[in-house]
């Protein structure tokens, strides 16, 4: 039975867009109170991609960029990003550092800085970069939220009415399942029937149900198997929320939200390519970044990124790098030449 890849990336950019609020109020709340909300958050999708350019390794950090009105009326930028894989060979803090100094640089106004980190070591909690040097110092610390604190919390988490305690709890619940899908199916279906017992409104049920749904991908034969539970559910207490229709369009979007994590998967690979040799020989050279982030050959991409991390010298890399091209280049002129 073939487990899909789990959505991470995807849903929390989704979630974080359509529940804005309710993440700071349940993760942060210290940030949440310097809020005024009765001026709406903006979301700041194209200056965000400012800030993330990085022309000399390419690599991405931050997934949400919002503009905030504090309640003393002046404007405030808050930066948020998910890690969901733990970072600890790469230069995390560094970087939460640049992201938030080019935001500043950017707006000339205070920069919070968020991290939420959902991967599964409880003792990688980076929080802080500074360096001192000649009498100058720089520091940034920023705030931290570890998922995994939250399953000591579960109760609190499945009492609470807060619409991002289900993002929470599915994020949990498909790290914990990982390779195991018919308990992973035991717990989708769970998340579910509490979204028709917390008493949410259709709208929120239909959304909330959809970020579960493709958070927590099952094989297609499970996946079907719960459909049918969710059709009988609705039926037996006639609480028709998800009709058939929206049932199929909720298949579509994962399909499509699928093909697109795919994509996402050879970028992840690329930018842990980049930090290794980034991490390891400081400067990496232009035409190299470049390579890298051209190639679209998942396995090979997987096997630079061990030769990045062991490799003596960036020259050996490159010289390796180009053997590799010249190898793929003549299986691919093979294979065209075998087809006619």
């Amino acid at each position: 039975m073939i487990e899909p890849p789990a959505e991470y990336d995807t849903t929390w950019k989704e979630a974080l867009g359509q529940y804005f609020q309710p993440f700071l109020e349940l993760v942060f709340p210290q940030v949440h109170e310097l809020v005024d909300w009765t001026k709406p958050p903006q979301s700041l999708d194209k200056e965000l991609e400012q800030i993330l350019q990085d022309s000399e390794s390419g690599l991405r950090i931050a997934d949400k960029l919002f503009q905030v009105w504090q309640r003393n009326n002046q404007p405030a930028w808050i930066l948020i990003h998910v890690e969901v894989q733990s970072q600890e060979q790469s230069n995390f803090a560094q970087r939460m550092y640049i992201y938030n100094y080019r935001a500043f640089d950017l707006y000339l106004r205070p920069v919070i800085s968020l991290a939420v980190l959902g991967d599964e070591r409880a003792s990688w909690r980076p929080s802080s970069y500074g360096y001192a040097l000649g009498g100058c110092e720089v520091s940034l610390k920023f705030p931290i939220a570890k998922l995994l604190d939250y399953e000591t919390q579960w109760q609190t988490l499945d009492e609470s009415t807060n619409p991002f305690a289900v993002i929470v709890m599915a994020h949990l619940k498909t790290k914990a399942t990982t390779g195991k899908p018919n308990e992973r199916k035991q717990w989708k279906w769970t998340l579910i029937r509490r979204l028709f017992e917390r008493g949410y409104s259709r709208d929120e049920v239909i959304n909330l149900f959809r970020f579960i749904d493709r958070m927590m991908a099952l094989p297609s034969a499970l996946e079907r198997e719960l459909k049918a539970e969710v059709r009988r559910y609705q039926e037996e207490r006639q609480m028709p929320f998800l009709s058939q229709m929206e049932l199929m369009a909720i298949e579509e979007g994962r399909e499509k939200g699928r093909e697109e994590g795919l994509q996402q998967g050879l970028q992840i690979v690329r930018e842990s390519v980049l930090a290794a040799l980034q991490v390891r020989f400081e400067n990496v050279p232009p035409e190299l970044v470049e390579v890298i982030n051209n190639s679209a050959d998942i396995t090979r991409l997987r096997q630079l990124l061990l030769q990045a991390i062991a490799i003596p010298s960036l020259t050996e890399f490159q010289q390796l790098l180009a053997t590799t091209s010249d190898a793929s280049d003549t299986g691919e002129t093979n294979t065209a030449t075998d087809s006619n």
